[in-house]
């Protein structure tokens, strides 16, 4: 056998085969949706003018890219060094998803030349979606130059990498600070809409959920990551990561336990505010307790017996489990609860147009990291730079 057959054999792989279908797909689609507008492909009317490029892409997109002011907090701001290791491959998760969500966006938005727009021809200062665009835009900027030193190690650009090095502190402040503004300003968007968001999801305190929920899923989404990349990027991971990598889910997982019980209470305290206990013994309740006792009040419970129990297993499924409920609870604000009340033909179903772009942006999110991260020092320190953390 030559060279040449096990070099084919070797990019044949089932993963490459369907990455390379589905980036096919979202090519074609992405000229039918820029070609022939937005119609064209999405289910998408006055009634409905948000749909799942919307719900998932930019809602869930931003909350999950959470790990990113999470992870760097806890340890350039809470003094958690001893979790160091776990801060790149965050960052890194962290700025591929605001990046992808502001591609996302341009299938929703079109005119891609437009969106500096707001910003620098006619600024809409009141606008809420204003703030949210102008934070998302600041910390996609933020989260470059958190990442920028390991690209610049593996350049070789030594003086410019130490330069943005000294910023860490810095840059970590101004991160959270433009993430809690605009994790919770999402939340405020659908404040606007008393109208049309069912009452158990509507609330005040929306900016609040927002806030809080984003936290637990920044913890959750480092914990996945850690299990989802352990095995195909092993080789690419040092010891002092493999080294840190039970005590980074057990602390994680006692963190995210305690954010997830307070979660859950001020959900409550949201429903008893507003006196809306009737509401619980409908379909609607039935399903808004669905979301709040199996993917809050579960998790929270399983996090904190796995902690006690020293139980990888169990916080690995449980931070499946988080992920998942927080993404079931911005489409539930965003679609499924969302014009509720009109009737059945009336309600928004995503077209295969709609959920093929989105799988083909999250493929596309999924090729370019692991790109990154067989590259570029993200799960090991670079010989250069060992002692600098």
């Amino acid at each position: 056998m030559t060279t040449e057959t096990v070099s084919k054999k070797s990019l044949l792989t089932p993963f490459n085969v369907i990455t390379g279908l589905i980036l096919v797909m979202g090519a074609a689609l992405t000229v039918w949706r820029f070609g022939w507008g937005i119609g064209a492909v999405t289910n998408l009317d006055n009634n409905n003018p948000w749909g799942l490029w919307i719900g998932f892409d930019l809602l869930c997109g931003v909350v999950l890219a959470a790990g990113g002011f999470v992870t760097s907090s806890a340890v350039y701001l809470f003094g958690m060094k001893k979790h160091h290791a776990a801060v790149r491959p965050a960052i890194l998760t962290a700025f591929l998803g605001y990046l992808f969500v502001v591609i996302a966006l341009q299938y929703d938005l079109g005119r891609p030349w437009r969106l500096p727009y707001p910003f620098v021809v006619q600024s809409g200062t009141t606008s809420m979606l204003f703030e949210v665009g102008l934070c998302v835009a600041l910390y996609l900027t933020v989260l470059f130059l958190e990442f920028s030193p390991a690209a610049l190690e593996w350049l070789g650009l030594k003086r410019l990498r130490n330069l943005i090095h000294k910023l860490t502190i810095a840059l970590t402040i101004f991160g959270v600070v433009l993430s809690t503004l605009h994790q919770s300003s999402l939340g405020a968007l659908y404040i606007i809409a008393p109208a049309k968001l069912h009452p158990l999801w509507y609330s005040t305190y929306l900016p609040t959920f927002f806030f809080i929920s984003a936290i637990a899923a920044g913890l959750s989404m480092v914990m996945l990551e850690g299990w989802l990349t352990h095995k195909p990027l092993h080789d690419k991971m040092s010891e002092e990561y493999l080294a840190q990598h039970d005590d980074l889910y057990f602390g994680f997982a006692k963190g995210a336990s305690f954010v997830l019980m307070g979660y859950f209470f001020i959900k409550v305290i949201g429903i008893a505010v507003d006196n809306e206990w009737n509401l619980l013994g409908t379909g609607w309740g039935q399903w808004f307790l669905f979301e709040l006792l199996g993917f809050v009040l579960l998790p929270s419970v399983l996090y904190a017996i796995g902690t006690r129990e020293k139980n990888l297993k169990l916080i690995r499924w449980t931070s499946l489990l988080t992920v998942l409920g927080i993404i079931l609870n911005r489409l539930n604000v965003s679609v499924i609860a969302f014009n509720w009340h009109l009737p059945s033909e009336m309600r928004y179903v995503p077209s295969w147009q709609e959920i093929g772009v989105t799988v083909f942006v999250c493929t596309m999110l999924v090729v370019t990291f692991k790109f990154i991260a067989t590259r570029m020092p993200i799960f090991y320190d670079h010989p250069e730079y060992k002692d600098e953390h």
